[in-house]
């Protein structure tokens, strides 16, 4: 609770004259942020940002072609390799010996207790794309050390994002930032909304889905849905609660982080939903993935292959089970019809922009595209494949019109707010950017969220569902 204080103070009144200072403030926090997970993992951290700091320059500085292609494999294949051993060793070899024993090769393998140090996947994300742009010349090598360690290990985006790239932060680290106040109020509205998401909404959904999905065969039909809905908000407010907090507390530094959320569930197709959810990372397999394997812009063999693999690897880097994979290859089937019929690109805009309330047809897309997302989730949150086809066999039944049983009445109501405070302000960069309303009405608004806060907040369940990712 002290620590962002402290860093605030000393930031702006005791390091404010030289940004270089305030840096490596907010590089040593940064430090000490991951330390209070696990100190040990430190080091790892430091490897990675020493491995990919000194690629770069070696990079920039290769006389050929090919030297500057060797330096970057070796970047890329020992990030990789880290990144495998601890996230994706075990899946690997319990598949493989799998597949010996049913060809009939009975085999044992060790299987080793591995710790998934928290945020592995986010910050050797930012290294990956940090290297690829020095080789594609996009961005210079960065010489100074306090400010590349800093975009690498940046503290509100440290443990799950939004993924950076150093075309965008690494020149707010290189210029001096000035207090604005209006900027820290705002960012103070984003933390609040991202803690309401998160112990409010996210957190009292969690005992219910768990209960749920724990128990999915003695429970009704339509509790089963109710149990997938409310994972669908749990794991949105959740998330997106996270980013809020991240790009709140940024903010009041006088730094701006990529906008990972922009309000999915008001999406009237697949493809506008992912570009709305997890913004940094969808852009970034578009970017470093889809596009150099030839994006949209082949045959249609190529069109399909380049989508499933976007797809499939996006859910495999969520984690080691094939429920993510198949996560992934759903999406990639909802999203397939929508690119072969050239309509991925219909939904640009938000929907019913300039208008209070959607048409019929706006509003039936939002809700089909929900269904659609809902059902993929019942994937992402089962521990295997066979309980989720069971839980969503066991859905249609004559128990889908019974009432459901578990539903807290206040929960209907939190959600109802939490969705009509964004979709009046789903035009701005987060929900409490409310431009619509007068001052008291603001403060009326605030005042209620933070009742809703004290009251109803769950802080039991605290632990941010993408830190294991």
């Amino acid at each position: 609770m002290i620590f962002l204080p402290i860093v605030y103070v000393l930031y702006w009144f005791v390091f404010g004259k030289r940004y270089f200072y305030q840096n490596v403030l907010l590089l040593l926090a940064s430090f000490y942020f991951y330390a209070c997970w696990d100190w040990r993992f430190l080091l790892l951290l430091f490897f990675s940002i020493g491995l990919d700091y000194f690629s770069g320059i070696q990079i920039e500085n290769s006389k050929t072609k090919r030297a500057s292609t060797i330096w970057l494999t070796i970047s890329i294949g020992i990030n990789l390799g880290f990144l495998g051993f601890f996230k994706y060793y075990n899946f690997f070899i319990e598949n493989f010996a799998d597949l010996l024993n049913t060809l009939g090769l009975g085999v044992n393998m060790w299987v080793l207790n591995i710790v998934l140090p928290v945020g592995i996947s986010f910050y050797t994300f930012h290294g990956l794309s940090y290297v690829i742009d020095v080789y594609k010349k996009r961005i210079k090598a960065e010489r100074n050390y306090v400010e590349y360690a800093l975009f690498v290990s940046y503290f509100p985006l440290l443990v799950a994002g939004p993924i950076e790239r150093a075309t965008h932060l690494l020149p707010q680290l290189q210029r001096k930032r000035k207090f604005n106040y209006e900027q820290s109020v705002d960012g103070l509205r984003q933390i609040l909304w991202g803690f309401f998401k998160k112990i409010v909404i996210a957190d009292n959904c969690a005992p219910l889905v768990n209960e749920i999905f724990s128990n999915y065969h003695a429970e009704s039909a339509s509790d089963l849905v109710i149990g997938s809905v409310l994972f669908a908000f749990q794991i949105y407010c959740d998330f997106s609660g996270y980013s809020d907090i991240a790009l709140g507390v940024s903010r009041m530094l006088g730094i701006e982080l990529l906008k990972n959320f922009s309000f999915p569930y008001f999406s009237r197709d697949i493809a506008e939903f992912w570009r709305r959810w997890h913004i940094s990372l969808s852009s970034w397999f578009r970017d470093y993935l889809y596009i150099p394997l030839g994006g949209s812009k082949g045959g249609l063999w190529m069109k399909v292959r380049n989508t499933f693999i976007i797809f499939l690897v996006s859910g495999f880097w969520h984690g080691a089970n094939w429920t993510f994979i198949v996560w992934g290859g759903l999406n990639a089937l909802f999203f397939l019809p929508l690119m072969l019929s050239d309509k991925n690109r219909s939904y640009m805009e938000i929907v019913a922009k300039g208008k209070l309330f959607p048409t019929f047809r706006e509003f039936a897309s939002i809700l089909m595209t929900f269904a659609l997302t809902c059902f993929a989730w019942i994937f992402f949150r089962s521990e295997s494949i066979s309980m989720a086809v069971d839980y969503i066999g066991k859905i249609f039944s004559k128990s889908l019109f019974s009432f459901p049983t578990h539903i807290r009445p206040i929960l209907p109501v939190l959600i109802i707010f939490m969705l009509g405070i964004e979709w009046i302000n789903r035009t701005t960069d987060h929900g409490l950017q409310i431009k619509r309303f007068n001052p008291w009405l603001r403060r009326i608004v605030y005042l209620v969220i933070l009742y809703f806060i004290l009251r109803y907040a769950n802080f039991e369940n605290n632990e941010f569902i993408y830190f294991q990712f």
